[in-house]
């Protein structure tokens, strides 16, 4: 967990199409991550 103000470590991450987005590219933007920890498994 991150507090406010802390700055995130570099991390790379696939959108829903598989095209991978890197936060360094965004720096300097408002980027929101939204995930479901849940999608893709049974229950």
């Amino acid at each position: 967990m991150l507090a406010p103000g802390i700055v995130a470590p570099a991390f790379d991450l696939p959108d829903q199409d598989g095209s991978m987005h890197s936060l360094e590219r965004l720096r300097g933007h408002f980027v929101l991550l939204w995930w479901y920890p849940k999608a893709s498994t049974p229950g």
